[in-house]
């Protein structure tokens, strides 16, 4: 029999209330890390002692820091994990087409399901059915982010559908290979460790046998974890910085460019994407042997950066805010020949934009199947029609970065809003009436 979400969730309860799992218990000796009231926050911080010195209560001189697998972030609130969370080393998407007899009631039954073996997963203790918990018990800040798209949300009713959850628009330099385009459900997987990583996949995967089939899948990486310093920008697969004109979590208005509202037309008839994010998610190919016949100027004119630290062009320390990865770009300013230092076809001008909404979070991977180099380009955002395709269509007509990457699959996804413990994701969009 198939177990729903809320024996999952009864089942969840029941083992955090095992007096062995109290405090201390035998499960955290084994797996280095707590899944509560911030220890696992403090244990990533790496400013925990051993479980031996905290025991002995002294000697925390000799003591060694607690491994990071055993790091759980929370799975419940306004808003899902993986998105605003800190990123990790290593993610996955997951892409699913429902099956012919996946209706509304058996959506309610999958997202039911759904919600159980995430709360399970993200926390250590893994699904009430797991054959193998141990695989699950070291979650290494996993977490696990749900996105439907239009052909869900139809399932559920005609009309719920907002405007952008559609393919986006097509693109001059567009080439699709129709292997990692669109879908009906998205699971997003990320984590610190391959492991709590494709054991948390087939879980769930598992789980949605009886609902959907797989689509494809994309694997992406970035630097380990603590082989930089916390905030460095992470390069990608060409050298290039990649990311640094990024809106942070605690930005002032980071909310009102990335997350929905009810009062937003964005998020769907009756507001049920309220709390959630619109995703769009390109798979683009690098053409990383022409690029590395190209010289280290060369490059640098098509990007507009310096390779070395990421500074604009025109940043150098006596310049205006100084010099550094940081540095404003002057798209005004020009060089000696009276030429602009940063060319019309750089891609930072391309992606530069005078209108402050016109603007996405950013948050991309790197992947390498062997045969194949690129970048997996994630980004948030409230409106993919407001925000990312004006960004893309700049880029499309007249980037010189376009010469050595490629396009080849693009899907946009609607963020379940978060949900609370002994709720369920998806509910606001079960619950919607046009």
């Amino acid at each position: 029999m198939r177990k729903t979400g809320t024996a999952s969730t009864a089942s969840t309860m029941a083992r955090s209330a095992d007096p062995d799992r109290a405090g201390i218990g035998r499960r955290t000796l084994l797996t280095g890390g707590i899944a509560g009231a911030g220890i696992g926050a403090v244990l990533g911080a790496g400013a925990a002692v051993g479980v031996g010195a905290a025991l002995r209560g002294g000697d925390t001189a000799s003591a060694q820091p607690a491994p990071f697998g055993g790091d759980a972030l929370p799975c419940h609130g306004q808003h899902q994990a993986g998105v605003a969370t800190p990123a990790t080393a290593h993610v996955r998407y997951v892409s699913y087409a429902l099956l012919p007899g996946t209706d509304r009631a058996a959506l309610e039954r999958m997202l039911r399901i759904l919600t159980g073996d995430i709360e399970g997963l993200s926390s250590g203790a893994g699904p009430l059915a797991d054959p193998e918990p141990e695989l699950a018990a070291r979650p290494s800040r996993l977490t696990v982010t749900v996105g439907v798209g239009p052909g869900l949300v139809d399932r559920v009713g005609a009309g719920l559908r907002p405007e952008w959850l559609a393919p986006l628009p097509e693109f001059g330099r567009d080439r699709f290979d129709g292997d990692h385009d669109g879908g009906d459900l998205l699971l997003l997987l990320q984590a610190d460790d391959p492991m709590p990583l494709a054991h948390a996949a087939r879980m769930l995967d598992r789980d949605l046998r009886s609902f959907a089939r797989p689509l494809w899948s994309q694997q992406g990486f970035r630097t380990a974890r603590g082989a930089e310093a916390p905030g460095t920008t992470m390069r990608n697969l060409m050298g290039q910085v990649d990311g640094t004109v990024n809106p942070a979590p605690d930005d002032r208005d980071f909310a009102d460019l990335v997350w929905l509202d009810e009062a937003s037309p964005a998020s769907g008839p009756g507001g049920w994407l309220a709390g959630g994010t619109a995703l769009v998610l390109r798979r683009i190919r690098m053409e990383l042997d022409t690029w590395d016949r190209v010289d280290r100027p060369g490059r640098e004119l098509t990007i507009g950066r310096r390779l070395a630290d990421g500074s604009p062009l025109t940043a150098d320390a006596a310049s205006p805010g100084g010099g550094g990865e940081r540095a404003p770009a002057d798209f005004a300013a020009v060089g000696s020949s009276g030429l602009a230092v940063i060319p019309s076809y750089a891609h930072i001008r391309r992606a530069h934009s005078t209108d402050p909404g016109e603007r996405i979070f950013r948050r991309s991977a790197n992947y390498d199947t062997g045969a194949e180099s690129g970048l997996l380009f994630a980004c948030f955002q409230r409106d993919p029609l407001r925000q990312f395709v004006p960004i893309q269509r700049r880029l499309d007509e007249l980037d010189l970065l376009n010469e050595w990457v490629v396009h080849t699959g693009s899907a946009v996804f609607a963020i379940l809003p978060g949900f609370a413990s002994g709720g369920m994701l998806g509910a606001p969009l079960l619950a919607a009436r046009v």
